[in-house]
């Protein structure tokens, strides 16, 4: 399990990595394509924040914080090696999609965002806030439906009642 999480992370690094570089050589200077004209387009944004250019003034933050996830879910990985697949699939996308946009944040100082659903005015994003989305979808679906319970202690047959 633990390859399928590796071999997982660095594609979804790898495919978020290409798709910024083809949106900053093809994009950058057109600024946006319409594919679905007032519905879809691909629009060069340079994000210095968070999704709707929240904490623009604090990539550094973003960047620790991003990282500091981003090693607990690699480690969490590592020591508990979880055996179940939808769980297994929510922390490879949580984690390519928080490397994926860390490596932007460190790199450039912003992030390359280039989805741009126009036609209901949402913030322009990229393959790695995908990867997190469906990510953070999973993983609360494993923890509603599929996670078990702590087992509790018995209590002590010496203890009086």
């Amino acid at each position: 399990m633990l390859i399928a999480f590796f071999l997982g992370l660095f594609g979804i690094v790898g495919l978020d990595q290409l798709t910024k570089y083809f949106a900053v050589v093809h994009l950058q200077n057109v600024r946006t394509h319409p594919l679905i004209e007032g519905v879809f387009h691909l629009t060069y944004v340079e994000n210095p924040g968070a999704g709707f250019g929240i904490f623009a003034d604090y990539t550094w933050l973003l960047s620790v914080c991003s990282a500091v996830v981003a090693a607990a879910l690699i480690g969490y990985v590592l020591v508990k090696k979880p055996k179940h697949p939808l769980i297994l699939c929510a922390l490879t996308f949580l984690t390519g999609g928080a490397v994926g946009n860390l490596i932007d944040r460190v790199w450039l100082g912003y992030v390359v965002d280039f989805l741009d659903f126009t036609w209901i005015n949402f913030p322009v994003f990229n393959v790695a806030d995908c990867f997190v989305t469906v990510g953070a979808i999973l993983l609360a679906v494993y923890v509603v439906f599929f996670a078990e319970e702590p087992k509790k202690e018995p209590a002590d047959k010496g203890e009086k009642e």
